[in-house]
């Protein structure tokens, strides 16, 4: 028989898948190293310079808070997205403590609160609740913006001696997701035009994929796209100051950890059997030009709560209280002040 050598045909396939198996590492190990590269030299998001710093530890875990003010009680919570925390309410908690107290938590996984425990609903509700009964200690007005809307509802239909009042801004929380099976907030993933809803959902959750899909929506071009055409209605309200603070809080692990099971869908809570069980004043705001949700969204909230308050304010997007601080607060003052406090 002949002796297959080096130059023998045979072998060139081989080499060749070799390679080829060989390249497709390469591509797909070196955006991942590059990533974490990037990762590691981005700063921690800077300590709030305002308000009084505080964490509470529960049974469930904890929770990093500001606290401003005094009086009856506000907590607000803020929305899901990348470098999200509760940053984007101070200029409503300032005026709010004028005559207040008002708490923000960091939601778990956002901001300075860590991801301890599981990065789900059940998570989320047992901490609140732990946070409410143990740090504010009275009933108190329950503010919540897009998705943390719907956790602000929950609580207050399971246990309402904790709930005074809701207040929700541009909240999503009724059906599977806000447009049928396309997962939480779609524009998040603009990106990756191609990879939304169920294919979105099951590519973020293999690890390689996952770390490369989260550097491409947390550039800081993608986030300067995400606020300025798709969050805020005024471009010119996300300056360079707020670009830095949400492109270093979406790149700490904990932030990409929350973030990841939010574009999953793994944090969505609907709530439409909840509305009707709520026995405390609610209240709905809306920026007229949110896109999600969109300010058309209301008429479905307001079947469900028709006895409710529903205020619109021009000038903003899907974060009013973020773009009109003095407006939101106003209007929340205005309905807190009914309830008679």
């Amino acid at each position: 028989m002949p002796r297959i050598g080096r130059g023998n045909p045979r072998r060139r396939p081989r080499r060749r898948f070799a390679r080829s198996l060989w390249i497709a590492g390469l591509a797909v190990a070196v955006p991942v190293v590059a990533g974490a590269l990037l990762r590691r030299r981005a700063e921690a998001p800077q300590a709030p310079s305002w308000g009084r710093s505080h964490r509470f530890s529960g049974r469930h875990g904890e929770l990093a808070f500001q606290e401003l003010g005094s009086g009856p009680a506000i907590v607000l919570l803020h929305s899901f997205g990348p470098g999200y925390d509760g940053n984007s309410w101070r200029g409503v908690a300032e005026r709010l403590a004028e005559r207040h107290r008002v708490l923000v938590p960091d939601l778990p996984g956002w901001g300075r609160t860590p991801a301890a425990g599981s990065l789900r609903p059940h998570h989320y509700l047992e901490i609140l609740v732990d946070f409410l009964a143990g740090a504010v200690r009275e009933p108190a007005v329950l503010v919540g913006a897009g998705l943390a809307a719907a956790y602000a509802v929950e609580i207050a239909a399971l246990e309402p001696q904790l709930v005074a009042a809701l207040a929700l801004l541009s909240p999503l929380g009724l059906g599977r997701y806000p447009q049928g099976p396309q997962g939480p907030e779609p524009h998040l993933a603009r990106g990756l035009r191609g990879a939304r809803g169920t294919f979105l959902s099951k590519l973020l959750r293999i690890p390689l994929v996952r770390a490369s899909a989260l550097d491409l929506l947390t550039a800081r071009k993608a986030l300067e796209h995400h606020l300025r055409r798709e969050v805020y209605a005024a471009p010119e309200r996300v300056d360079a100051g707020l670009l830095d603070h949400h492109y270093r809080a979406s790149h700490t692990r904990d932030g990409r950890a929350a973030l990841a099971a939010y574009l999953r869908g793994d944090l969505w809570l609907d709530v439409s059997e909840s509305l009707p069980e709520l026995q405390v004043p609610v209240w709905l705001g809306w920026g007229r030009k949110s896109k999600l949700p969109p300010v058309e969204a209301a008429d479905l909230w307001l079947r469900h709560l028709p006895s409710s308050e529903l205020e619109v304010f021009e000038g903003s997007g899907a974060l009013p209280h973020a773009e009109e601080p003095f407006a939101v607060a106003r209007a929340l003052s205005g309905f807190v002040a009914e309830l008679g406090w």
